[in-house]
């Protein structure tokens, strides 16, 4: 199992009219949080699509729990499970700065070939990157 942790600020620009983190910016957190995942790994995301495969979400679902708010430091510990194949699953936690759990949530993604907009295995590099966290 391999886990990463990114922090994240709420912007004021992110809240709502109760001063509540909008619920819609989470997406964009764990954006941030994956890119950084993969950076963490010592792989670079750009690369992976430089080199002509991309990654589209292809199911994202959230559980809320508490609300953060404006200036909250946010923790993202982010969890990938088992060795990606066709596509990767990632699990979220996202903690507040007293280490409150404020959601749990979880996006597919898949590999796709940039030309042909088909699926296709993970690149090579990238399971070498992240196969070795699964070894017994």
């Amino acid at each position: 199992m391999y886990v990463s942790k990114t922090k994240v600020r709420v912007r004021y620009s992110e809240t709502d009219m109760m001063g509540y983190c909008y619920y819609g910016n989470y997406a964009t957190y764990f954006e941030v949080a994956r890119v950084e995942a993969i950076r963490q790994l010592g792989f670079s995301y750009r690369k992976m699509e430089d080199d002509g495969v991309a990654l589209p979400v292809l199911e994202f679902s959230i559980k809320y729990f508490k609300p953060a708010f404006y200036d909250d430091e946010l923790t993202i510990e982010t969890t990938v499970t088992k060795v990606p194949n066709l596509r990767i699953h990632f699990s979220y936690k996202t903690y507040n700065a007293e280490g409150v759990q404020l959601n749990e949530a979880q996006t597919s993604l898949v590999f796709i070939n940039k030309e042909t907009m088909k699926p296709c295995h993970a690149p090579e590099d990238f399971i070498l990157a992240i196969e070795k966290y699964f070894k017994e």
